[in-house]
């Protein structure tokens, strides 16, 4: 019951880090976004382990810790640049389906999904199909709606990510999340020094993403003590109920409106999500 406690506030604290991103993605570019937020992040935790003097996992943990880190650093690139360009209610359950990575990773190893969680797999992906479509015009038929690939990209990063940040947590929860941290800011650093973004707008956003960087480390903290507690194939997938927390904030701050067949998609893949928690 802990694990899932957790894993669930992981979930509120993702979603609302991933709606500070978003906003902060649509005012500069996302190179920006994630050299700041994933900065603060990493003051956050590194703190975190000088207070508790947290003993540092073995190699082959820290290189769980970096895997975690190179895809979440790919997929959180991918998910805010996609909610920059596309719709929030949209891009946020597309991408939550990367707990279908784990799952598969828990198959692999030999463990068995139950019928429940099989067909929240099928109806998870049906949804994410309907979601994906838009309606154009006069009923002209519909089209692959904006940033739906942006998001499937970051669903396989988030999926990498949750993976290696669960197998790594089970050597100590801040560590992990440090280990993540200290992977994924050396390439943000990077790839700020090769593309030299603007920096306009910049200031003023700062607190937004700094929020969301602060917001993400938290819920990675979360999410690593889930992990402890409770089984790779539950909290991973209950981890990735944050798409409600973003489609509530997106649909109430921003006042988005999705057409109502990929409204319907969106609940039909939450609901799959659901299933597989469930299960």
């Amino acid at each position: 019951m802990i694990g899932v406690a957790l894993a669930l506030a992981a979930s509120l604290s993702w979603g609302i880090a991933d709606f500070g991103g978003g906003i902060g993605t649509r005012r500069v570019q996302v190179v920006w976004v994630l050299v700041v937020s994933q900065g603060a992040g990493l003051v956050l935790v590194g703190a975190m382990a000088l207070a508790t003097q947290a003993h540092p996992p073995s190699g082959r943990e820290l290189a769980w810790g970096a895997f975690a880190g190179v895809m979440g650093a790919l997929g959180l690139g991918s998910f805010y640049r996609a909610l920059a360009v596309g719709t929030m209610g949209i891009v946020g359950p597309i991408s939550a389906t990367g707990a279908v990575v784990p799952i598969a990773y828990g198959l692999a190893r030999g463990e068995r999904p139950s019928v429940l969680q099989a067909v929240g797999i099928i109806v998870a992906v049906a949804g994410v199909v309907a979601a994906s479509l838009e309606p154009l015009p006069e009923g002209a038929g519909r089209k692959i709606a904006t940033g739906v690939g942006l998001a499937l990209f970051a669903a396989l990063g988030f999926g990498g990510s949750i993976l290696g940040l669960n197998r790594v947590s089970q050597a100590g929860v801040v560590w992990g999340t440090l280990s993540l941290r200290l992977t994924v800011v050396p390439i943000v650093l990077l790839a700020a020094l090769l593309l030299r973004p603007s920096t306009a707008r910049l200031r003023p956003t700062l607190p937004v993403i700094v929020a969301a960087g602060l917001f993400d480390t938290g819920a990675n903290l979360l999410y690593g003590a889930s992990a402890r507690h409770g089984l790779i194939s539950v909290v991973s997938v209950l981890g990735s109920l944050y798409p409600v927390v973003l489609v509530a904030l997106a649909r109430f701050v921003l006042a988005e409106r999705i057409a109502r067949p990929q409204l319907a998609g969106v609940a039909i893949a939450l609901a799959g999500v659901a299933l597989i928690s469930a299960g």
